[in-house]
């Protein structure tokens, strides 16, 4: 600085106290003479106290324009600098070693008139590093959010009421980047009404040093949506322990909670089918006596007697009763049992009645049967339950009330109709349709409803799984389904069944048995029947109420048994156990099991070797069901 004219009267304190500056500093007059500058200045730009007096201000300034990467734009901005002297700039330069400095000229004033201009440089290089690096790992932080699902929000506990939310936490609850109002206030509008209350609890407890703030709630979004979240967060205090902040994070487990609620419901459903199997065992044994006792008095009262309207009437409840008790079994039922002849007709006029009382009174009911048979080849019970579970869509469609209506026809299906609905082949159907006066769907919603856990009903409210059971029920029977639906016009469901050929009567010969039978039934009533109906054919039985008196009849028995006709549940020991056994000592014995319960009962290794007696069963599908294993 000594080089100089101007700096020989310069104070040395002064001059030291210029070189100890952090900053670059450079003095230049109107006339773009160079007046003072320090040693930070020459430091920063790579040059010496001769090449500044040499050159001057035009050499040093197109040094350093060499310098940047942005030169064109620094001499644009000296030019409009130069134009108007009174101008003060902040500028910021990238040099192309990677420094960036920040520049800030301003007039030089002696007095109020204006004799030059000052600059300060001063390289902002690291601290812009750390703020790149602080943006990037912000931006890291935020995808690494939005994968998780988890989002970060940070409550001021001053009085200030500021919250503040991550990206991730605007996404889960719903809400635009910028639309917060940043307020706890703000916050709490969202959280679901029912659960402010113990939010507020839990943030109040862990404020106060009570148990940490860890708890799921409900939110609801400005749509309407309703989402499930997990909250859970640390208390940041003074040194005098006076909570300052709130630091949390916020998980969206509304999947998680859904399958957790499928799961909890799935395990519900196994428990019911163990009771409805339990249940069933019982009323099928009395609802197979009452039948069978039934039968009994009709083949021995007269076409005219007066008894006899009022004994036909207990056969058909009977009947009407076992019904009940085939779709309380289908709601455990795992494998369906042997395909058998069904007519829909009929099916669709015994559901009409449960519908009707399911449904409740605002609800009515409507079957529009076709004029004739319409038979079909499946499991009835799994035909009742996917028409149950279309109507109870129907119900929570209309929860003002409506009409439901069943619709059974036999319809040709054209190759033009076919190759609009793949992979429907042409041909012969049974349909029937399942129409309610409900709310409808939208064809977004249309084209998801037999996914599995897809439902458009609030968390809590549905599974998913019903649509999706009746779709696997029609696809199990070779059968299709469609559905037709629009907002306010209701929805149609239209099942297409493939016909089965009708299987005319054939008449049976009278046989009478002559062969040794072993029944092990511990209910004394059944036992007793069947007892009756067999002897009454002529065979020979030996009867018992337990697995264990079974075997010691069968060790005791010195000649042959033909057949073992067992209850599959009995005290002690299974009807499985015993079959197990007796077929281990007497090699080939045809074995039948009765239950209420399906082919599941069995076990995998015993299906194709034990013939089924599904309860309840009339006498003469008992007599025909021995004769044909006893024959085969």
């Amino acid at each position: 600085m000594t080089d100089h004219p101007a700096s020989e009267n310069r104070i040395p304190i002064f001059e030291a106290t210029l070189d100890a500056a952090r900053d670059a500093i450079l003095v230049v007059d109107l006339d773009r003479h160079i007046l003072l500058y320090n040693r930070r200045y020459l430091d920063m730009f790579g040059f010496t106290a001769e090449e500044v007096a040499r050159g001057g201000l035009e050499h040093v300034s197109a040094k350093i324009v060499d310098l940047l990467e942005d030169g064109d734009a620094a001499l644009a901005t000296s030019r409009e600098l130069w134009a108007d002297p009174s101008i003060v700039r902040l500028d910021v330069h990238r040099f192309k070693d990677g420094r960036v400095i920040e520049r800030v000229t301003a007039p030089l004033l002696i007095g109020s008139r204006i004799a030059g201009r000052t600059a300060s440089f001063r390289d902002v290089s690291a601290t812009l590093r750390t703020a790149e690096a602080l943006a990037q790992h912000r931006t890291l932080l935020e995808q690494a959010q939005e994968v998780a699902h988890i989002g970060s929000w940070v409550a001021e506990l001053d009085g200030s009421d500021r919250v503040d939310w991550s990206t991730e936490s605007h996404r889960i609850f719903g809400v635009p980047p910028g639309e917060f109002e940043g307020s706890s206030h703000a916050f709490y509008a969202f959280v679901h009404a029912d659960d402010r209350a113990a939010v507020h609890a839990a943030s109040a407890a862990a404020a106060a040093g009570g148990p940490p703030y860890d708890i799921e709630h409900r939110v609801e979004r400005r749509d309407g949506t309703v989402r499930w979240v997990h909250e859970r967060a640390a208390i940041i205090r003074d040194p005098q322990g006076q909570p300052l902040k709130m630091v949390g994070t916020v998980q969206d487990i509304t999947e998680r909670r859904l399958l957790e609620d499928q799961r909890r419901q799935s395990q519900k459903m196994e428990a019911m089918g163990r009771l409805a199997g339990g249940i069933a065992h019982d009323l099928n044994n009395a609802l197979t006596v009452i039948a069978g006792y039934a039968e009994f008095a009709l083949g021995e009262v007269a076409l005219d007697h007066a008894a006899r309207a009022d004994i036909e009437e207990i056969r058909r409840a009977a009947e009407r009763a076992g019904s009940v008790t085939r779709q309380l079994l289908a709601f455990g039922r795992q494998q369906p049992i042997e395909p058998r002849l069904f007519d829909l007709n009929e099916t669709i006029a015994t559901m009409k009645r449960l519908l009707s009382r399911l449904l409740g009174a605002d609800v009515n009911v409507q079957a529009r049967l076709a004029g004739e048979a319409l038979p079909v080849l499946g499991d009835p019970g799994h035909v009742e339950q996917a028409v149950i579970n279309l109507a109870v869509n129907a119900r929570d469609a209309m929860p003002g009330g409506g009409t439901l209506v069943l619709a059974t026809t036999r319809e040709t299906v054209d190759d033009a109709f076919a190759r609009s609905h793949p992979p429907m082949p042409a041909g012969q159907y049974v349909v029937l349709r399942v129409s309610d006066s409900g709310q409808g769907m939208s064809r977004e919603t249309l084209v998801r409803i037999f996914e599995p856990f897809f439902t458009t009903k609030d968390v809590g409210k549905g599974t998913g799984l019903g649509l999706s059971m009746v779709y696997g029920t029609m696809n199990q029977m070779g059968g299709f389904i469609f559905v037709d639906s629009e907002i306010t016009r209701g929805t149609t469901f239209r099942l297409y069944f493939p016909p089965a050929a009708e299987q005319p009567p054939v008449r049976e010969r009278e046989r009478r048995g002559h062969e040794t039978l072993l029944i092990a039934e511990d209910e004394l009533a059944l036992r007793n029947l069947v007892a009756s109906a067999l002897r009454h054919d002529g065979y020979r039985l030996l009867l018992a109420g337990s697995a264990e008196e079974a075997l010691s009849l069968a060790d005791a028995h010195d000649g042959p048994i033909e057949l073992l006709l067992t209850d599959a549940l009995m005290p002690g020991r299974s009807g499985a156990d015993l079959a197990s056994l007796i077929t281990a000592r007497r090699p080939g014995i045809p074995v039948i099991m009765m239950s209420g319960y399906t082919e599941d009962a069995l076990g995998p290794a015993m299906r194709d070797s034990i013939a089924l007696l599904q309860k309840p069963f009339t006498m003469r599908e008992l007599r025909r069901r021995v004769r044909a294993v006893l024959d085969r």
